[in-house]
């Protein structure tokens, strides 16, 4: 997990070659003006989910993973304060893996709580499982998926 401001982006365009396109997207000016929807950067391997929802209480939310896809998740306005646990400590398994959402769900309790406030970004790897949307207030937010094999 990587905790950051969009200023030191270029500090990790070199982690995957997707990471170029996923932060040229997240500077853009208009960003906060963007509805909530999906938007293609580079089909499947690169995309953006622009949400704006009401947070959610620790108790209603699970630790999830994904597989194929690293998540950059940056806030706009909002704090999000998001659980992390590494995916090697889960040992209470919610739900099978799901390959077409490239998602499943832990019980276990994250092991850190990180407040993301605006124009911060958290950077989720497979390896990380994260519990996201944890805020008494709306969070309006950007995730960006990065394909982990560019051959999508």
């Amino acid at each position: 997990m990587i905790l950051d401001i969009l200023k030191n982006a270029d500090l990790y365009l070199n982690l995957n070659d997707g990471f170029e396109k996923a932060f040229e997207f997240l500077q853009r000016s208009d960003l906060d003006k963007l509805k909530a929807d999906r938007y293609e950067i580079d089909g499947d391997r690169v995309f953006a989910m622009v949400s704006k929802e009401q947070g959610r209480n620790k108790s209603d939310a699970k630790l999830e993973t994904h597989v194929k896809y690293i998540d950059i998740q940056m806030v706009l306005s909002g704090v999000d304060n998001m659980g992390w646990r590494p995916k090697i400590d889960c040992n209470h398994q919610s739900t099978e893996y799901d390959v077409e959402k490239d998602i499943q769900f832990f019980n276990d309790d994250p092991s850190a709580w990180i407040s993301v406030e605006s124009g911060v970004f958290a950077i989720f790897f497979p390896h990380d499982a994260h519990l996201p949307l944890i805020s008494s207030e709306k969070i309006h937010k950007v995730v960006v998926k990065i394909a982990i094999d560019q051959t999508m």
